[in-house]
């Protein structure tokens, strides 16, 4: 950590049930974790197979993940003792979250129409691209169609604790096993500031004195953020000011399109993170109700769950071991 980082840490921070759930995902190997389960992982040496993960590390992982009630282990075998890990219903209620992030990987991440993986919702047997709708209504959730007010849990708070390094390798580690579109907008969003500065855009700032003052940031780390998502894509810098020139940064149509990812993990966050306060009341303009955000099939609009979901491969692996995802022909 720098020095403007490590003389933030005791200012208290906006309370926010995705900035809850953010600093699960944001470690990758937890991530990764999780993400075997839901691809049928039970057991130490599956996940070590899947993975290439170092034994000790995830020794750490399987333990975090089970003390925060993400996973529980059940013993399998007495002599020698073996545990096999399943998620809790904690743990699988994080599913539409992840198909949200992964329909934002699918959309804007790989520069051309390819997915790794494509959905068919057992329910309905179509091929599914499944959209965060509002409950109350359930048309599909844009950002400037819905305002927010607090909620019984709102106010600030010491900060989550989120990794305390985030080196180049680290995000890196999020490509390991299949190839996951999941995994590419985590490399966006997993970083602790880097998902700061986007939910504040989406809460009204633009300019770098707003989102200065409002997070209690370092000037450099915010620069720095905010270069890294407008180079990204997700942000685009507009000149509202000369002598001196001044900037603001307005969310791209990539950008609003993160909405509904961070909506569908505030979801999750309010749900188990909370305590039954949570810091924020959506309501939908459209249709003027307070909603919850729920992921649903774009086909029979349903919500989704883990067990009634199936995947048909998009890509090829070549002898090599390279991964070819195909092109997307819906």
């Amino acid at each position: 950590m720098s020095e403007g980082e490590e003389a933030l840490t005791a200012v208290l921070e906006r309370n926010c049930s995705v900035g809850r759930a953010i600093a699960i995902l944001s470690d990758a190997w937890a991530f990764l974790v999780i993400r075997e389960c839901l691809f049928g992982a039970r057991r130490f040496d599956d996940f070590q197979a899947r993975l290439k993960v170092p034994r000790q590390t995830l020794t750490e992982r399987l333990k975090r993940l089970t003390d925060q009630g993400i996973l529980k282990r059940a013993a399998y075998l007495d002599r020698p003792l073996r545990y096999e890990y399943r998620l809790t219903e904690m743990g699988i209620d994080l599913y539409p979250s992840m198909i949200a992030m992964l329909r934002f990987g699918d959309k804007w991440l790989d520069g051309v129409p390819r997915i790794p993986l494509r959905l068919i919702h057992k329910n309905c047997g179509c091929h599914s691209e499944p959209i965060v709708a509002c409950s109350a209504c359930g048309e599909e959730l844009k950002a400037r169609e819905v305002s927010y007010r607090d909620g019984p849990g709102a106010g600030r708070s010491a900060p989550i604790e989120f990794r305390r390094s985030r080196r180049s390798s680290d995000s890196e580690h999020y490509n390991r096993g299949r190839p996951s579109s999941v995994s590419r907008t985590l490399q966006i969003i997993g970083d602790r500031w880097t998902f700061k500065v986007s939910r504040e855009a989406f809460l009204g700032a633009r300019r770098f004195d707003q989102f200065e003052e409002r997070l209690n940031i370092a000037p450099n780390i915010l620069t720095d953020r905010l270069n890294r998502l407008v180079d990204k894509g997700i942000f685009e810098r507009r000149l509202y000011q000369r002598l001196p020139d001044r900037f603001e940064y307005r969310l791209t149509s990539m950008g609003l399109d993160l909405y509904g990812p961070f909506v569908a993990i505030l979801a999750w966050g309010d749900r188990w993170l909370s305590h039954g306060a949570p810091p924020m009341i959506l309501t939908h303009k459209t249709c003027g109700q307070d909603f919850t955000p729920q992921v649903v099939c774009d086909k029979c609009r349903q919500p989704i769950h883990a067990w009634e979901m199936a995947y048909e491969r998009n890509y090829d692996m070549t002898e090599d071991g390279e991964i070819r995802i195909r092109e997307y022909d819906p």
